[in-house]
């Protein structure tokens, strides 16, 4: 078959949710460009898959290098199947650059669909689900973050936003000072044994 790229979604805590097709993907594939192999290999070993694919590491920092090198390959014929460490790629990682590329050289990119974790969150979260901006993560200075939470203020959408525990009391203040007393969901551990979801005013929360 002529080559390409497949986008290949894995779990986000629970590895029920390693699809079948997922990991047929997996083992089909030449070549898996990983977020961190390292996490890639403890998947496939937890799962007892196996693969005969080459895993490369492709992430932030030798995305320019690496781009290149998956092209030819995808070119010359290979299959390779792009992951990130948990959940669907190009989801707050380099990847929509190899997609882009792809779609320029016109290979064929596909896509095995599955977990999310905004999505995930957003399911469960009681708040409307019709309109939503996934807004990534919060920056880490608290004027920046305070800039990126007064830019969405006045949009009639629910947002949704990666935060570290360490920074999450920060954050939820600045939101409150901003936002006002609106309903807010703080969602951790999804899909995990000690999954939990609060459900408060900003305040409150």
């Amino acid at each position: 078959m002529s080559g390409r790229l497949v986008i290949v979604s894995t779990p986000i805590g629970n590895l029920g949710d390693f699809s079948e097709r997922a990991a047929l993907a997996l083992e089909h594939a030449d070549i898996i460009a990983c977020e961190d192999t390292r996490m890639t290999r403890k998947l496939l070993a937890l799962t007892a898959r196996t693969t005969k694919a080459k895993l490369v590491p492709y992430h932030d920092h030798n995305g320019a290098t690496m781009r290149p090198r998956l092209l030819a390959d995808i070119g010359d014929g290979k299959i390779v199947a792009l992951v990130s460490d948990a959940g669907t790629p190009l989801i707050s990682d380099p990847g929509y650059k190899l997609v882009a590329s792809c779609h320029d050289h016109n290979f064929t990119v596909t896509a095995v669909p599955g977990p999310s974790a905004p999505l995930t969150a957003l399911s469960i979260s009681g708040l409307p689900c019709d309109k939503f901006l996934f807004a990534g993560f919060l920056p880490s200075t608290a004027k920046a973050a305070s800039a990126a939470i007064t830019e969405i203020r006045d949009l009639p959408v629910t947002t949704i936003w990666f935060e570290s525990p360490r920074r999450l009391l920060r954050s939820l203040t600045l939101m409150a000072d901003i936002l006002g007393p609106r309903l807010g969901v703080v969602a951790r551990e999804l899909t995990k044994l000690h999954e939990d979801v609060c459900r408060a005013s900003l305040p409150d929360l």
